[in-house]
């Protein structure tokens, strides 16, 4: 039996970077791939190109900026729902899920044969707790990048059914992060030129922009234990510098200063090259002192066969468990932190290639839920 053509309108703010954002290109991708019509709608930003390379129309609508005059965007979606009558309106974000809810529920009757759109809502991060975030629970399904994200949207919102929840952990492309991948040489001596301090030791990686919540600190007290037990490391905050940031980033250099590692360290801005970065790694981490709600970081290192080392809780302690057991470090133990750095930089367990976590994983899953929901 032939699936039907579906339409399906993806809301969210805008289409900048983010892992919201990359998830609706995704998606994108793949209904377009597979003969679906993918409209997004969003404020706009730098990936509508890339948006409509993939086979998706873009449709700007400022949906995202928490202002009283964004309101009047429910009557703009009511009337593009009756316009496209879509069969799936999946919403990636608080304020954009608000005004489609609203705006199906001033929907008029459809002409036979439309269907009123069903709603889907992917919750994404581990929002707090209220009535401003429940919106993400009103979904006819529900999606939950993790069982991390699962449990916390049944604990803090007891009346959402279980059976309404579905989980799809975001994936990674075996293409884009080749197991064992090696960058070339030319690539590694323009890394050399511009880290010279990184050269010739053993290199820890913490990735995750300029917030005290990335565990920067930590990273350099784990640096300086290793330094302390006499093995030659260093360390790279890869994309903590960002405009704005820079009293925080003195506060790290003084840091590592006083704990004799400042030589040893360098802080760059967000760069492009991360699967290399990652593949020159001894020990990629994952330090974040919160829980955070997947862990993408884990899933990219892994896919090209490096270690991690990362803190035993949220998305990020769930996919270690399953995926590199050895990684985990109870939160905020640097002493056990330092302990099995210094094991994994000595004799890491072997890794094998991804067999979940992937990208088509996550796209295959999404689209049999769409035709669930469109049946």
């Amino acid at each position: 039996m032939t699936q039907r053509r579906l339409t399906v309108l993806q809301l969210l703010p805008a289409l900048n970077a983010g892992g919201v954002e990359r998830s609706a290109l995704e998606i994108g991708a793949a209904l377009a791939a597979t003969g679906h019509r993918s409209v997004v709608v969003s404020a706009g930003g730098r990936q509508v190109e890339r948006l409509t390379a993939q086979g998706s129309e873009h449709i700007a609508l400022d949906i995202g900026r928490k202002s009283p005059v964004t309101v009047r965007h429910v009557g703009s979606l009511r009337r593009l729902f009756e316009q496209l009558a879509p069969d799936i309106v999946h919403a990636r974000s608080r304020l954009p899920a608000w005004l489609a809810w609203r705006a199906l529920r001033k929907m008029s009757a459809p002409k036979p044969p439309a269907p009123k759109p069903h709603f889907l809502t992917t919750v994404h991060g581990l929002n707090s707790p209220g009535w401003y975030s429940a919106i993400l629970t009103r979904g006819e399904r529900v999606i939950c990048v993790s069982n991390t994200v699962r449990d916390h949207v049944l604990a803090h919102y007891p009346r959402v059914e279980p059976s309404r929840l579905t989980v799809i952990p975001r994936g990674v492309d075996p293409a884009d992060f080749p197991f064992g991948y090696a960058p070339d040489d030319a690539w590694r001596r323009d890394f050399a030129e511009h880290f010279p301090q990184l050269a010739g030791g053993l290199l820890l990686t913490l990735p995750g922009r300029g917030t005290r919540l990335k565990g920067h600190a930590d990273a350099i007290e784990l640096l300086a234990g290793l330094v302390a037990r006499g093995l030659d490391c260093r360390l790279l905050l890869l994309g903590a510098e960002e405009p704005g940031r820079e009293a925080y980033l003195r506060e790290l250099r003084t840091l590592a200063q006083q704990r004799g590692v400042a030589e040893r360290m360098a802080i760059s801005p967000p760069r492009d090259d991360v699967r290399e970065i990652y593949a020159v790694s001894n020990l990629v981490l994952q330090l974040s002192t919160k829980p955070e709600a997947f862990g993408r970081t884990v899933i990219e290192a892994i896919a090209l066969c490096r270690p991690v080392l990362g803190y035993a809780h949220g998305g990020v302690g769930e996919l270690l468990a399953e995926l590199y057991p050895d990684g985990r470090v109870p939160p905020g133990d640097i002493t056990r932190l330092v302990e099995r750095a210094a094991e994994l930089l000595r004799l890491a367990p072997p890794i094998a290639p991804l067999k979940r976590f992937r990208l088509a994983d996550m796209q295959a899953a999404t689209l049999d839920l769409y035709a669930q929901i469109a049946q």
